[in-house]
């Protein structure tokens, strides 16, 4: 077949390679051959490659869909490399640089595009990619998309609309972590048939895994002898805290091992200047929480160790995975116990909303006058509701999936814009009813100093002007270069379907569901994390579980290459004894909340996630995370902390 021969033509000539691995060719020919597909691939596999060959031969632009900066900053290198156009659009570019992709993208130069799933709810942006004609739609990570996925964003839900708005003809969906449960979930949403979802083996001869019982006051000791294993050679040990990281480093250090923490609490500039260093060679050793990993293709990274549990097995899979690309051994070693089981279990019941909170959302959007759009800033209603700003676009889509609300649209309330021409240059460009109309959009946005502010009230009040004309407008002023344009304040605009459900006994009735619906989330979330332990307590070889937890039953039984394998079963020791909770320290623990809060009710739930020291809306705006009382009982299951705390009262 003349396709078959041109893709490979430019797989040797742009790409440097012979052929494609067995998993590869399939999708690259599923996708040249006009069908959608899905590539369910271990990390360090060559997903990537499954949408950057067949980009070349569509004859539109692919659209790609990137979870981290890091990880488009990592492809777009790679692509510029090889001489492929592609940019991406993300928050990193300035006002001209963004301009330049906008101009390429729409002036057909580029053939990819890579952007975060959060751009598609910018209306400037939607407004700008629905003039471009797209050939495929490609989504990275796209477990996310899935409920039962492991890293669930409520955004991916949309994508399926998005692509059907756009008239995007093929989708490719990549993922590596990705259970049978979840493989079906994305093929349903994304109407993918069964047989172009594309699963190679999981199983991974290279990767030597260990788990090693170790309590914790002996971590410290074990880890050192694990780095002088390890002869100094690139390795990545993972925590679960940002403290942990910079504890775990200094000690390193202390011991004459130089390493070097990596925490989202570091500024960007410095993790950035680590992970390059550690990427060039210069670092060797890096102590990190999950902010390090995605995007992190390292080929030589010959030991990824665990200093504390992760958080789950998809974790895990995904972390260890960055071992060993080079196909050469690489050790991944678990420090296991119990220890801090409680602590990862209160990363879960973080995101799980009261259902007082719950109500509170639901009687807002009840609010709304008939006939009206709903309209919410996130972060505000994040703040009022006390929900993370996850679980409430979660249960903005639980009220979709109800039938309650629909998705509208999403804008940024204020736009401003500073005049590069003078307003009279630019009114000069234009004559008759659209002189009008630009004169109206200037008469509308006031001007300070430099900036003018766009009143769109104003502008309607005034004129009768449209704000989709208006944007369209001042897009068109920015593309000439006659203007710079600013946007903020994202605002997302929803249609209430099913008013009478957001009052009284219905309403009611609705938050349960909701809350039931959240509650059952959270029995999944503390199901994984006991199922990794069960993992790693294991009597049969790890490889072979693992990757049977993730569809492949292709693994050999006994891999050879895993403590099992070799003999060590491992008992995880037990968390520490604890002194029992007594009401009275809960009591004066909890006062610096319960006096900062002061009007605001506070429930027994939120009381006991700060004891827990699980962040919230209501501990940030109150600036409560450095107090004495947050995070003190953080040891402690969180059920009985909150069952404690409900017998707490203000005052």
């Amino acid at each position: 077949m003349s396709t078959d021969i041109t893709y490979l033509q430019t797989l040797k000539q742009v790409f440097g390679f012979e052929g494609l691995r067995g998993g590869q060719q399939q999708v690259v020919e599923r996708v040249l051959s006009g069908h959608s597909s899905a590539a369910i691939f271990p990390t360090g596999s060559g997903k990537s490659l499954c949408y950057q060959l067949p980009a070349l031969h569509l004859p539109h632009l692919t659209l790609v869909i990137s979870p981290l900066l890091a990880l488009m900053k990592d492809q777009l290198d790679f692509l510029k490399s090889k001489g492929i156009p592609a940019a991406s659009l993300d928050s990193t570019l300035t006002y001209d640089e963004s301009r330049e992709v906008m101009r390429a993208v729409k002036a057909g130069e580029t053939k990819i595009l890579m952007i975060s799933v959060e751009r598609l709810k910018n209306e400037r942006f939607r407004q700008f990619i629905s003039s471009v004609s797209l050939s495929l739609l490609v989504v990275d990570e796209a477990h996310c998309i899935s409920e039962w996925g492991h890293n669930f964003r409520p955004d991916y839900l949309k994508l399926p609309v998005y692509c059907k708005q756009l008239n995007i003809p093929q989708v490719l969906l990549l993922t590596a972590t990705a259970t049978p449960q979840v493989i079906a979930d994305m093929g349903t949403k994304f109407g993918i048939a069964s047989q172009d979802i594309v699963v190679t083996g999981f199983y991974r001869s290279n990767l030597d895994l260990n788990v090693i019982a170790c309590p914790e006051q002996d971590k410290a000791a074990t880890l050192l002898t694990q780095l002088k294993n390890a002869s100094q050679a690139p390795t990545i040990i993972y925590v679960t805290l940002q403290n942990t990281a910079e504890m775990v480093a200094g000690f390193l250090r202390s011991e004459g091992l130089p390493a070097h923490a990596y925490h989202a609490g570091m500024p960007n500039d410095e993790r950035q200047k680590i992970q390059n260093r550690f990427m060039q060679g210069e670092i060797n050793c890096i102590v990190a929480t999950i902010a390090f990993g995605m995007g992190v293709d390292k080929s030589d990274i010959r030991a990824v160790i665990h200093y504390d549990l992760p958080k789950s097995i998809e974790n895990y899979s995904q972390e260890i995975g960055r071992a060993g690309r080079d196909g050469q051994t690489s050790t991944c070693s678990v420090l296991a116990n119990r220890e801090s089981l409680s602590v990862l279990e209160n990363f879960v019941y973080g995101d799980t909303p009261d259902r007082a909170a719950i109500y509170s959302v639901i009687e807002e959007v009840g609010k709304t006058p008939l006939g009206s759009s709903w309209e919410v800033m996130l972060n505000r209603l994040s703040r009022d509701s006390n929900i993370r700003q996850l679980p409430l676009k979660t249960l903005l889509v639980y009220l979709e999936l109800e039938g309650v609300i629909e998705p509208q649209y999403s804008y940024f309330a204020d736009y401003r814009f500073k005049t590069l021409l003078s307003v009279e240059q630019i009114i000069g460009h234009f004559d008759g009813e659209r002189k009008q109309f630009v004169e109206a959009v200037f008469a509308a946005s006031p001007k300070s100093r430099t900036w003018h502010t766009v009143d769109f009230e104003a502008l309607w009040q005034g004129f009768h002007a449209d704000r989709n004309r208006a944007v369209t407008a001042l897009d068109y002023f920015a593309d000439k270069g006659w203007i710079e344009l600013e946007s903020k304040q994202m605002t997302d605009v929803f249609r209430v379907c099913r008013p009478e459900a957001l009052t009284g006994t219905p309403a009611a009735e609705l938050s349960d569901k909701i809350h039931d619906m959240f509650q059952a989330k959270e029995h999944s979330e503390i199901q994984r994390v006991h199922a990794m332990l069960e993992l790693f307590e294991t009597t049969t070889c790890l490889s072979h579980r693992l990757a049977s937890y993730f569809a492949d039953e292709h693994a050999p039984k006994q891999c050879g290459h895993c403590s099992v394998c070799r003999g060590h079963i491992a008992t995880l020791p037990s968390a520490s004894a604890l002194l029992p909770l007594e009401l009275s320290d809960l009591q004066r623990a909890s006062q610096p909340l319960l006096n900062a809060a002061e009007n605001d009710a506070v429930t027994s739930q939120a009381i006991a996630r700060y004891l827990c020291g699980i962040a919230t809306p209501l501990t940030g705006r109150l600036r409560l995370g450095k107090t004495a009382g947050f995070g003190k009982f953080g040891q402690y299951p969180f059920a009985d902390v909150k069952a404690i705390c409900e017998q707490i009262k203000p005052g």
